[in-house]
């Protein structure tokens, strides 16, 4: 499934009494129609224990410092997930790279998401577990991909990498967690990601 924006032609031809409706509610409103979108595609993907798990919990994001010295990208956001909301202890890092996302194509393929990348917080040290897969963050397409942090398969913490664009901007998550990585996390993530938190957050950033 995939999210449209069916809203912004009626708002282009509506009267003068909307004219009020700005973007930003436009884009906000893309959080409540979330399950529409990629996260609804992961929903598909995981299995009914999965389902069950994020139908019942209720994951709650606390921002957290910046653990990593500064680099040519700056510093960016870090959010925490306690294992209670999120079925494990997990940290998503955020933070956008302007100007070096390809503004063609977009994050279209495993290549170019592993280009732009925050590897390097990782200590390059990861290994893919297999192929990406199309995400949609509101108004933004990308690709997401697991890997393992250390040897693969090992018994260290797991990683998502998600890549998404606006135009020649890119934003970089990368979540990381335990070993046992679920297709429920990986939802939980990506509905934070779809949150108005974020949301404002990528306006602000973008200069939208």
């Amino acid at each position: 499934m995939e999210w449209r924006p069916y809203c912004l032609p009626m708002i282009r031809n509506a009267p003068n009494g909307f004219a009020w409706m700005s973007k930003r509610i436009v884009i906000l409103g893309a959080a409540a129609l979330l399950w529409c979108g990629g996260a609804g595609t992961l929903v598909q993907q995981a299995g009914p224990a999965d389902r069950a798990i994020a139908a019942t919990r209720q994951p709650v994001w606390t921002e957290v410092p910046w653990p990593f010295p500064m680099d040519q990208w700056g510093k960016g956001k870090a959010f925490r997930c306690q294992p209670a909301d999120c079925g494990g202890d997990v940290t998503v890092y955020l933070r956008a790279k302007i100007g070096f996302c390809n503004c063609t194509t977009g994050v279209a393929d495993d290549d170019e998401l592993d280009r732009i990348s925050d590897f390097d917080l990782m200590g390059n040290r990861l290994t893919a577990l297999g192929p990406g897969q199309p995400i949609t963050v509101a108004w933004m397409k990308g690709r997401a991909r697991a890997f393992a942090i250390g040897e693969p398969r090992g018994s260290g913490k797991s990683a998502l990498s998600l890549g998404f664009n606006n135009r020649c901007d890119a934003i970089v998550a990368t979540a990381v967690a335990g070993p046992d990585r679920s297709n429920a996390l990986e939802t939980a993530v990506l509905e934070f990601l779809n949150s108005p938190t974020v949301l404002r957050w990528a306006e602000a950033t973008l200069g939208l």
